[in-house]
C-alpha cells in the first residue's frame, strides 16, 4: 500500500472519525448510531495507516510527492 493522504487528511479523518464514534455510543440511536459508529471507525483506520482505498480506486492522492 503506497501513501495516498497528507498529514492534514489524517488529522481531518481522525477528528472527523472521533466525532462520528461519540456521536454513535452517546448521541444517536439505532440505524443511524451504528452506521455513524462504521464510518468512524474507517475514518480513524484510514488516517492512522494513510492509505484510502477510495482514493486509490480513483487515482487521487492529498500527499505531496
Amino acid at each position: 500500500m503506497k501513501l495516498n493522504e497528507s498529514n492534514v487528511d489524517r488529522i481531518i479523518r481522525a477528528v472527523a472519525g472521533v466525532v462520528l464514534l461519540y456521536l454513535g455510543f452517546a448521541v444517536l440511536a439505532g440505524t443511524l448510531a451504528i452506521f455513524a459508529d462504521v464510518v468512524g471507525v474507517v475514518l480513524l483506520l484510514t488516517a492512522a495507516v494513510g492509505f484510502c482505498p477510495l482514493y486509490a480506486l480513483l487515482k487521487f492522492s492529498t500527499l505531496k510527492q
